[in-house]
């Protein structure tokens, strides 16, 4: 993969297009790695996880759910590894995915990278609405049996929560107490899922642990699932997060990607096999409602999840917050009345859309497949093997750019195929609910 070095790179000016490239509004260079770790965690220990035993280890059975979860671990780390370590190339800091791609490649894939990382976030930012409506669902579910209530009403109730805390949260850095906070919520929502489950499963008969499905359908399923497993582990804005943090600035993001897979992923693990282990191929979408136990534990990790959902969010929206705050100098302090003014506008018209989008599609097992399919894998894997290829070329051996060449090939494909499940889960699922279906 190279070695983490913090030095400029040898630049060949001829091999790079001119792109501007915008001072950016928000802070960087201010974070530990510590602080960047956590971000990184409180991604993939978001209530997401609580639908990983259904959409990970219920299309792929217990040999492909546990081997695919480790491998895709193991890639993932070597995939963000080979970013951050792209993040000084040409002895200059490329702040944002779409400068670095920009800067090796030119002007299209500027604007290309840019357009699959917006589709990215945007459509995790719909699944993160989604779980935080479906949290407050299954607390008001618990405690009346009317349910005049609908998921969507609950969706537009998360969608304006996730409003207030993006307008008063100006930046990424500025999270700081919040991701300890996060992590509290995480470790709530994930102790309670894991402990009900497990009591569930040590109570229960045997369970159907099969692929569910046709043959036919089993390969679709099965392709949805390993989307869903590198969907699980990538952020799909490295280079923006890695722009955080203190130099020096590799070492650093070596040091909190290490943390993310080592310590990070280890919640993720237990939660995803202990609900699959209880439940078998019943495993509910949001594993919450698929334990028993008493209601106020269950209010507790509804809550703790519905809360950690609007920090989550916020994470994967920053990169839209500080190209929109860039570009109209949003600067200075964050109560002044033209900025205060303009976060409400135009960070409540995106977490308006985010959320009519929520609201009208909650499929939010579909979500999860297709954003793995057509931009994490481009962003994550494709692209970041092909750019370590083209940045180092002058560098790498032989064997090297065949083995990363062979990457961008299998993970093309891969995404292809991907991409072609996912729509075809689309299309079933659309046949069985209506727009804002309460699910």
């Amino acid at each position: 993969m190279g070695e983490a070095n913090d030095g400029p790179a040898e630049v060949h000016p001829e091999e790079h297009f001119s792109i501007e490239i915008p001072d950016t509004a928000h802070q960087i260079s201010q974070d530990s790695w510590l602080q960047v770790g956590f971000v990184l965690t409180t991604g993939i220990n978001s209530a997401y996880v609580l639908g990983y035993s259904a959409a990970v280890m219920v299309p792929l059975g217990w040999a492909g759910g546990v081997v695919g979860l480790i491998l895709a671990t193991a890639i993932s780390l070597y995939a963000n590894a080979l970013i951050a370590r792209l993040h000084l190339f040409g002895g200059k800091r490329h702040i944002r995915y779409r400068d670095l791609a920009g800067f090796i490649y030119g002007k299209r894939a500027y604007a290309l990278t840019w357009a699959l990382q917006y589709v990215n976030l945007f459509m995790i930012n719909v699944g993160y609405v989604i779980l935080a409506g479906q949290a407050l669902k299954a607390i008001y579910v618990l405690y009346t049996d009317e349910h005049t209530m609908k998921l969507p009403y609950f969706i537009v109730i998360a969608g304006f929560t996730c409003g207030l805390f993006a307008i008063a949260t100006p930046h990424l850095s500025a999270l700081r107490v919040w991701l300890g906070i996060s992590t509290v919520f995480s470790l709530i929502y994930i102790v309670v899922a894991i402990v009900l489950s497990a009591r569930d499963g040590s109570r229960s008969p045997p369970r159907d642990y099969d692929i569910p499905g046709t043959k036919i359908s089993k390969v679709f399923t099965t392709i949805g699932g390993m989307s869903s497993l590198v969907f699980a582990f990538n952020t799909g804005m490295l280079p923006e997060i890695q722009a955080t943090v203190r130099e020096p600035v590799v070492k650093n993001m070596m040091k909190g990607l290490y943390f993310q897979f080592i310590i990070g992923v280890l919640p993720l693990y237990a939660v995803a096999f202990v609900g699959y282990w209880a439940y078998g191929s019943d495993a509910s979408a949001y594993l919450l409602n698929s334990v028993s136990g008493p209601d106020w534990v269950k209010t507790v990790a509804n809550v703790a999840a519905f809360l950690q959902t609007a920090i989550a969010l916020h994470i994967f929206a920053s990169p839209m917050y500080e190209y929109v705050d860039t570009k109209y100098g949003i600067k200075g302090s964050a109560l002044a009345f033209r900025n205060l003014s303009f976060r409400i506008m135009v960070r409540g018209a995106y977490l308006a859309l985010t959320t009519f989008v929520a609201a009208i599609l909650p499929f939010i097992g579909d979500f999860i497949s297709l954003t793995g399919a057509i931009s994490t894998f481009p962003l994550t894997f494709i692209l970041a093997n092909h750019m370590y290829v083209v940045a180092k070329k002058h560098e790498l051996s032989s064997l090297s750019k065949i083995w990363h060449w062979l990457n961008v090939v299998f993970f093309s494909c891969l995404s292809v195929a991907a991409a072609v499940a996912s729509v075809r889960l689309i299309v079933v699922d659309s046949k069985t609910y209506d727009i804002f279906a309460d699910l």
